[in-house]
């Protein structure tokens, strides 16, 4: 089969089409899947840049994110027939070896129990994109932050992949929205998924416009998909008592502890691949329902995921030059013929 494999740590140079042996199913639990589309998040760029969790497992396959149709069912299986849909967040964190290789590639394995079917009302490429960002997003909202009805939330670049998601995950909780963009256009696309604030980041003060947005309260939720100096002030863009939740690492000084600890602040942080890593297979589990209560809001009309670009299999390094550039409204996908 064709696959993408990064072959060694560094730039979007490393990432080469090549013929690699299709997987075979490494337990009677796993299904093979034929994929029509990966998902390219800016985790695969910095697995890429440096190969974090399998350093010595180079040359690797990358690209957690898929989408596809069923081709073999292990012996064990009970929840998929081959023919069937599915989409999933498995594999392509550079280990190449069992039940994990990544989605830059014609076929993949994976556990039964990690995979949902896809969106019915969604075509297989576009399933593709949205795994990781609503993980993200669902586990940073309703899991860390708590986020209520009514509640006030300012979140940071909505016009990304995770920010488009979680924005309107907050509305569809019930919560009032603000958000942080670039442009007109990506203020465009924040105002028709129901953001009640939009604040440019590159004019405005995002403090100071959070606080007259919440009458000089603050937000009851700060989610950070930035980090550095704008988690950092997002701690004065929350209310006293209030929540921000970080995607990033984020190293903070001792006057900034002082500060969040006298807003009495909650820090918390969002990593979605934790269960994978840890290898928590009931976590696991608990991941894949999250996807399948996303296909329902998807296909109640609640949720969408845009797909900026759609790149054929081969092109895996223009999508990564792409993120690296910055400025991608919603998601990136490779194509697979």
């Amino acid at each position: 089969m064709k696959a993408i494999l990064a072959t060694a740590p560094g730039s979007a140079d490393m990432l080469q089409l090549r013929e690699v042996p299709k997987p075979e199913l490494p337990s009677p639990h796993h299904l093979l899947v034929r994929l029509a589309a990966a998902g390219v998040n800016p985790l695969d760029t910095k697995l890429r840049t440096k190969p974090a969790y399998y350093p010595d497992s180079l040359p690797a396959i990358l690209g957690c994110d898929g989408a596809g149709i069923v081709e073999q069912t292990g012996s064990a299986v009970t929840r998929f027939r081959v023919g069937d849909a599915v989409y999933f967040n498995n594999g392509g964190l550079g280990g190449n070896q069992g039940d994990e290789p990544g989605c830059y590639a014609e076929y993949t394995t994976l556990h039964e129990e990690y995979c949902a079917a896809k969106p019915g009302n969604l075509s297989l490429q576009d399933s593709a994109a949205l795994p990781l960002v609503l993980l993200t997003a669902w586990e940073a909202l309703v899991e860390r932050a708590n986020l209520q009805a009514g509640q006030t939330i300012l979140i940071h670049a909505a016009a990304g992949g995770v920010g488009h998601v979680a924005l309107q995950l907050a509305h569809h909780l019930g919560a009032r929205v603000a958000v942080t963009v670039s442009d007109a256009k990506k203020a465009g696309l924040a105002h028709g998924l129901h953001a009640e604030k939009i604040i440019n980041y590159r004019e405005q003060d995002f403090v100071k416009e959070t606080l007259d947005w919440t009458g000089g309260r603050g937000a009851d939720v700060v989610f950070d998909t930035v980090g550095g100096e704008t988690f950092l002030r997002s701690l004065n863009a929350a209310r006293i008592g209030g929540k921000v939740v970080s995607l990033l690492s984020t190293p903070l000084a001792l006057a900034d502890t002082q500060l969040a600890r006298l807003r009495n602040l909650s820090l918390c942080y969002e990593l979605m691949l934790t269960p994978q890593v840890m290898k928590l297979h009931e976590e696991r589990i608990r991941q894949r329902r999250i996807l399948e209560q996303g296909a329902q809001l998807v296909e109640s009309g609640q949720l969408e995921v845009r797909v900026s670009h759609r790149l054929p299999l081969e092109q895996a390094a223009d999508a990564h030059r792409m993120i690296e550039a910055g400025g991608v409204i919603g998601k990136i996908v490779l194509t697979m013929d």
